[in-house]
């Protein structure tokens, strides 16, 4: 299927159009005419015998056709070089921006690491102030091929190619129109898929002028949590929260229902010894008072209280894309050539997920969520009247002002969902000139590129928290101050905020908020960005000299780029007064000038030992407005022993210079989950140094204190939050590269004339990442005795209110130069064609195996090793079948993740028996295989039908449920490795004219 040789590019595509055109109606031509320069991803170099020295993967539009992919996402992640997405329509509902965007990432080194281009020029970012490429902005249908190189090439394209480029060929030339239509759903008639495209092509009259579009409309559909058995009703690992015991890991207590509930759940009376309210209750539909139990019991007999947030939840947002692609040159003649590429892509998504999680400490963080119950009106104490006086009789003053308080956590469902709806349009346009000069004897390009990316967002759910404040605290009308004559009913307290329409809330019960004062609360939000990109740029290539083994081939040239990026929330959001994140506007820009050089020398040619031997090298220098003066360099050899026999070698040194967000983004918050709190299970004896340090942190003694072991509730779980910040100090990370591989095609033996073999070592390793320390390393270091770590954290006090005692509260974070990242593995590809009676048969596998995979979160700090890990399985692999006879064709596609292990440092806090630490690797989720099949069938030189089903045996994903690391929320499994929707269908048409 992806097919990895160091023979020529033009062989390459060749091979690959051979195996591969099964798949699809081969309209538009795949391989280089005879005797053409031509340029291989990762080298400016144009040779009729252009080779690569670094391992590349070449995908053709007929193989993307076969799949029926609406996404050139989804076609990538098949590939066994890709790591798990950044974002992708199942993974980022519950994203505050960028949701349904779509990206790739090389190697399992982070998306800001892979470097997306189109015919080989770099591309706007999808995401504001980021490098990454939305590939929802990308047609499939105008695809030529796609050009995979693993490894570094920033001595080739600049910053951002440290784990490879993934090069996106478009189709130059077409005559006539193209038409393709296409339907598809799940099996569970959800996941529905509608795509529309059109493509034209022409030529001038004099054959000068060409010029070709493609209109495109795709519209996928939604899935529910709620329509799939594994993530219907909430549930977390028994393991993560209750016993520390792996053997509960993958035990889900079912249902784990929110403590949040729509009711709410109130919390009063006399304090403990802790300082926590002694009371809580709630309500049942009836309107009657009742304890709370989030759960119910496993008998039946208590019936559950709390909320199944996943009714509301999505596994896979709903994107409509609109796309226009265009691109045509002119001859100028005498070998010169005017060109233009432009594209214009809008999308809109939708998110969706259960209403704001509430707690009295958002609304009054000063009093830790204490509210009073009552006001004094002439001196005597007077119940606000929304407050049930059966509550209100068990309340007591408990913070010493003579007036009765309580807490409160309430899910805010008569405000509605949360959600946004989003509006992306991204413009590119690049114009230049390309052609030949000095006879004709060296190729240049010249060009010039504007790019831009505008999201508007507007989303619902959210709570004034000003608001909310004021109408909290309300009192009866007694003088009768609104002159209705009632003098018993509840008004807010603050004047000014009763002459700015505030209306009295009422949280105690079922759909107990009147639609007033859902509407006073509410707070809509937006969000506006922006993301520009402008270039200019120019190369030249050509053979200088010959010496006896061929001519030498050189390039050089220069670019010069500058990136801008604003985004900016509304005012409530920016101050996190509507009781979610606080997201403060991010704006920043930076330039960069560079240039580069590259040289291919051929050392021998036609002898006994080597049939050619060639050395190759690169080195671009940057001077960026951020980081000043940067440098990469790579050198390689080519050795073909003979026709069949070839070994490369490759060593890079790639940088990248930190993004926008990275440098220039203020402190927004996050509410990270899937953490591993080490004061869990601490007693008022446990002996260790962790143990000390935990019971030195006043709400931890106290819970130890009451429970007699430091305890965590659901709330606790569920209530982390903290600060990302950016850094104006970064500087760039350096990667260095090596590769080591073998293309094994042979000449002259019969039927293995039609087989090819590549087998790949590489090797990458990143000094001075840019990384965001992990809150789990932080809190590890913390308690480990480093206590520079403890400042950022921050525990709740004594008195907590629905949280415990001593419970995470706030974990902040921030990037610098402190990480590391390394990888290395083997990838293996084979290929083979065949006639087999009046067909012919193709085969191809895609094979990696990653041998280590670490993160060094800090200097001197432990490897934190990825390899195996789920979402970094140490093996992957994709092989397709083809068939073709006559104007039938079947392909089937088997891609295969090995079994994975939960990240060992989430591990650390297990047990196999007491004393003895769990063994990172022995808690695993099992392999899993997946099949797709798609079929074609021409029926006249015009028409064509397909179709085909995507996940044939419907294999269900891998239980990463919530309360694992890799969990994404909704989806109960690791969504970007394992597929959550099961077995799709689709049929299309293609028509010629």
């Amino acid at each position: 299927m992806f097919k990895r040789t160091a023979i020529s590019h033009g062989v390459l595509l060749a091979l690959g159009g051979a195996l591969l055109s099964t798949a699809g109606v081969a309209f538009a031509q795949t391989a280089a005419p005879v005797g053409e320069r031509v340029e291989v991803t990762g080298s400016r170099i144009r040779s009729v015998n252009a080779d690569s020295a670094s391992p590349i993967q070449v995908i053709t539009a007929e193989e993307i056709a076969a799949t029926g992919a609406t996404n050139v996402q989804d076609f990538l992640l098949k590939s066994p070089t890709m790591g798990e997405p950044a974002i992708s329509r199942s993974n980022s509902n519950f994203s505050t921006a960028s949701a349904g965007v779509s990206t790739v990432d090389l190697r399992n080194l982070g998306t800001s690491r892979t470097l997306v281009l189109i015919n080989g020029r770099r591309v706007v970012a999808g995401i504001p102030g980021e490098s990454a490429v939305d590939l929802n902005t990308i047609p499939t249908q105008f695809v030529e091929r796609i050009e995979l190189l693993t490894g570094g090439a920033s001595a080739a394209y600049g910053s951002d190619a440290i784990a490879g480029v993934v090069n996106i060929i478009l189709k130059k030339q077409f005559e006539g129109v193209l038409a393709d239509v296409k339907y598809g759903e799940s099996s569970r008639g959800d996941d529905k898929r509608g795509e529309v495209g059109l493509t034209i092509g022409t030529t001038s009259a004099n054959g000068r002028g060409s010029l070709m579009t493609h209109f495109g409309f795709s519209k996928q559909g939604s899935v529910l949590s709620a329509n799939r058995e594994a993530s219907a009703v909430d549930q977390a690992s028994r393991g993560a929260f209750v016993t520390g015991d792996p053997a509960d890991l993958f035990t889900p207590v079912r249902p784990f229902f929110s403590s949040f509930a729509p009711q709410g759940r109130f919390f009063f009376g006399p304090l403990t010894s802790t300082g926590a309210y002694s009371i809580n209750r709630t309500f049942d539909r009836n309107g009657n008072v009742i304890p709370f139990s989030a759960n119910g019991n496993a008998s039946g007999t208590v019936a559950p209280t709390g909320f199944n947030r996943t009714a509301f939840r999505t596994i896979a947002i709903p994107t409509d894309r609109f796309l226009l692609s265009t691109n045509g040159g002119y001859d100028l003649g005498d070998g010169h050539r005017a060109f233009i590429e432009g594209s214009y892509a809008s999308s809109k998504t939708r998110t969706d997920l259960e209403p704001f999680p509430l707690s009295s400490a958002d609304v009054f963080p000063a009093s830790g969520g204490s509210i009073n119950a009552s006001s004094f009106i002439g001196g005597v104490e007077t119940r606000n009247p929304l407050v049930p006086l059966a509550l209100y009789n068990q309340m007591v003053d408990t913070n010493g002002d003579g007036l009765r308080d309580y807490s409160f956590t309430r899910r805010m469902a008569e405000v509605g969902n949360r959600g946004n709806k989003a509006n992306r349009d991204t413009f590119r346009i690049v114009t230049g000139l390309e052609g030949q000069l000095f006879n004709k004897t060296w190729d240049y390009s010249l060009y010039l590129g504007y790019g831009s990316t505008k999201e508007s967002q507007v989303g619902g759910g959210q709570v004034n928290v000003l608001n909310l404040r004021s109408a909290l605290l309300a009192q009866p009308d007694v003088n009768d101050v609104n002159g209705n004559g009632n003098t018993t009913e509840a008004i807010c307290i603050d004047p000014n905020a009763r002459a700015e329409g505030c209306v009295p809330i009422n949280l105690f019960g079922f759909g107990a908020i009147s639609p007033a004062a859902a509407a006073y609360i509410a707070a809509p939000s937006s969000l506006s960005t922006e993301t520009k990109q402008r270039l200019i740029g120019g190369s030249i290539s050509g053979e200088p000299f010959r010496l006896p083994a061929g001519p030498v081939g050189v390039a050089f040239g220069f670019e010069r780029r500058n990136e801008f990026a604003v985004s900016e929330f509304d005012a409530l959001q920016q101050a996190g007064l509507n009781a979610g994140n606080a997201i403060p506007r991010t704006e920043g820009s930076f330039n960069v000038s560079e240039v580069f050089g590259e040289f291919r020398i051929p050392l021998l040619k036609d002898m006994s030992f080597a049939k050619s031997l060639s050395f190759n090298g690169a080195v671009r220098a940057g001077d960026y407005s951020t980081i000043g003066n940067t440098l990469s360099y790579n050198a390689g050899l080519e050795w073909a022993a003979n026709d069949t026999v070839k070994l490369r070698a490759t060593y890079a040194q790639s940088m990248r210079a930190p993004n926008i967000n990275e440098l220039f983004s203020p402190p927004s918050q996050d509410f990270p989950t899937g953490l591993n709190d080490p004061c869990l299970g601490v007693t008022a004896t446990s002996t260790t140094a962790a143990s000390a340090a935990c019971r030195a942190a006043p709400g931890v003694a106290s819970n130890i204190a009451a429970n007699g072991v430091f305890t965590l509730n659901q709330a606790d779980l569920q209530g982390v939050s903290g600060f990302n910040r950016g850094n104006p100090n970064l500087r760039e990370e350096t990667g260095k590269s090596t590769t080591i591989g073998l293309a094994f095609t042979p000449k002259g033996m019969g039927f293995l004339d039609n087989f090819a073999l590549t087998v790949d070592y590489f090797n990458i390793k990143v000094d001075d990442a840019i990384v965001s320390t992990p809150r789990q390393f932080i809190l590890d270091q913390c308690y480990a005795g480093n206590v520079s770590f403890c400042q950022f954290i921050t525990r709740r006090p004594a008195a907590s209110g629905a949280n415990s005692a001593g419970s995470l509260s706030f974990i902040d974070s921030g990037v610098t130069n402190s990480g590391g990242l390394a990888t290395s593995g083997v990838d293996m590809t084979l290929a083979f064609a065949q006639r087999i009676a009046a067909g012919r048969f193709s085969t191809s596998l895609s094979w990696t195996h990653l041998i280590s995979g670490y993160e060094i979160p800090l200097p001197g700090s432990a490897r934190d090793p990825f390899a195996g890990e789920v979402g970094a399985a140490k093996d992957k692999l994709a092989w397709r079948l083809n068939y073709e006879t006559g104007p039938f064709g079947v392909s089937v596609l088997f891609t295969h993740v090995a079994k994975s292990a939960l990240d060992d440092q989430f591990l650390a806090g297990f047990e196999s028996s007491p004393g003895v630490p769990l063994a990172p690797g022995s808690v695993t989720v099992a392999a899993k295989t997946y099949a797709d099949m798609s079929m074609k069938y021409r029926l006249t030189k015009t028409f064509e039908v397909y179709g085909g089903i995507d996940n044939l045996l419907d294999t269900k994903p891998a239980p990463v449920i919530s309360g694992l690391p890799g969990n994404n929320t909704g989806t109960e499994t690791n969504s970007g490795t394992y597929d959550p929707i099961g077995r799709r269908y689709y049929l299309g048409l293609r028509a010629k004219f």
